[in-house]
């Protein structure tokens, strides 16, 4: 986190100071990122305190909340008919853990991140093609090197951010199967229902990327091909079924 947060940090730096050199103003200071932030910030407020009612609306499954007086775990039908007791167990303990790990909080801190830097490549884009390239002249050899700079950061530092957003919630999906084990004394449970899930290929239709990393198990896993696993998993908000039971095996 410490890392990324200043990832962050120098993306919205460069890309403030490309939006200066853009704007006619003198290199110098983080520009106009603190409205970026304002706005980003508000955006994700709403969704950080009405999280539960909003993703219910939506999908009426899984667990959300920003911490654990104001938490909601819900399960599918289907997995109420295909679990037994103690695979279910195991799965509402992953749940759980996800809310005493605070992730909802951590992953809300992240997207705020994420969106101020998608917010200020959009704003930097925008400006250059609605603008022209008329301004760009008569900026001076440091003006078009921050502008190179701006053009390469607003490019790579949207996907690279996302890249680590998913990194780690991948994480907290493992460190959520660990404290499923340590709620419930044994992982059989929790293996037996990944089994199951992984083995079941009904698409679940309430599912859509933006709740995807809310989930049990990734619920588009049906669609990744095969020849391009590696690749695909770096967009994964879960880590591969195949690796969490190895590491639950090890806990037996």
């Amino acid at each position: 986190m410490v890392l990324f947060v200043l990832f962050i940090t120098v993306t919205i730096f460069f890309l403030s100071q490309a939006m200066g050199v853009y704007l006619g103003y003198e290199p110098g200071g983080f520009g106009i990122v603190g409205l970026a932030f304002i706005i980003s910030g508000l955006m994700s407020l709403g969704s950080y305190y009405y999280s539960d009612k909003i993703v219910l609306a939506i999908s009426q499954a899984f667990a959300t909340g920003r911490d654990p007086d104001h938490a909601v775990i819900c399960v599918t039908t289907g997995i109420l008919q295909k679990l037994d007791r103690t695979e279910l167990e195991g799965v509402l303990a992953h749940e759980i853990s996800h809310i005493v790990n605070y992730d909802i909080r951590l992953m809300s801190i992240v997207s705020i991140l994420v969106g101020t830097v998608a917010l200020m490549a959009d704003w930097f884009f925008r400006m250059r093609w609605y603008g022209g390239g008329d301004r760009d002249r008569d900026k001076g050899q440091l003006g078009a090197i921050l502008m190179l700079l701006g053009i390469i950061f607003a490019i790579l530092s949207p996907i690279i951010a996302r890249l680590i957003q998913l990194a780690i919630s991948r994480r907290r999906e493992f460190m959520a199967d660990a404290g499923s084990v340590s709620i419930t004394r044994q992982p059989t449970g929790l293996i037996s229902a990944l089994n199951k899930i992984s083995a079941d290929h009904e698409p679940l239709e309430a599912a859509n990327k933006a709740t995807a990393h809310l989930y049990i198990v990734n619920p588009f896993k049906d669609k990744v091909r095969s020849g391009a696993r590696w690749f695909s998993g770096l967009f994964n908000t879960h880590p591969p079924l195949e690796e969490r039971i190895v590491v639950l095996s090890k806990m037996v």
